[in-house]
């Protein structure tokens, strides 16, 4: 089994950063992807970023490109969210999650077998 368990959220100023840290640990295999998605209250998780282990291919969600940087560090089998230019509508849980087999897709929560259980980030305006 695999678990996961995400830090560093917390509560910051809009345009202020945050850095958000995914370990994983257990029964560890070199997982296809790693994705980061949030859920704020009332709305339904959505995806926000992931990372390939094989090839490092990284993809992003839209509203989130250019501000956000998704990244691993394999001797730690950690990923690693940065989070620039943070704004209120940022606010959620975000979660780390990963894929145990290839899908051509990342930005689906359904492909995801393993979830941590999330960190707070609040951005105040």
């Amino acid at each position: 089994q695999l678990q996961l368990v995400e830090s560093g959220g917390g509560l910051v100023q809009a345009g202020a950063s945050l850095s958000l840290s995914c370990a994983a640990s257990g029964r560890f295999f070199r997982s296809y992807a790693i994705g980061w998605f949030r859920q704020a209250p009332g709305k339904e998780r959505e995806f926000v970023a992931a990372i390939r282990w094989s090839g490092g291919s990284t993809y992003y969600e839209d509203s989130v490109k250019g501000r956000f940087t998704i990244s691993t560090d394999s001797a730690k089998n950690t990923v690693y969210l940065q989070m620039n230019s943070l704004k209120p509508e940022d606010t959620a849980v975000y979660f780390c999650a990963a894929q145990s087999g290839y899908f051509a897709t990342v930005f689906a929560t359904n492909t995801y077998d393993y979830w941590g259980q999330g960190t707070q980030v609040t951005v105040s305006s």
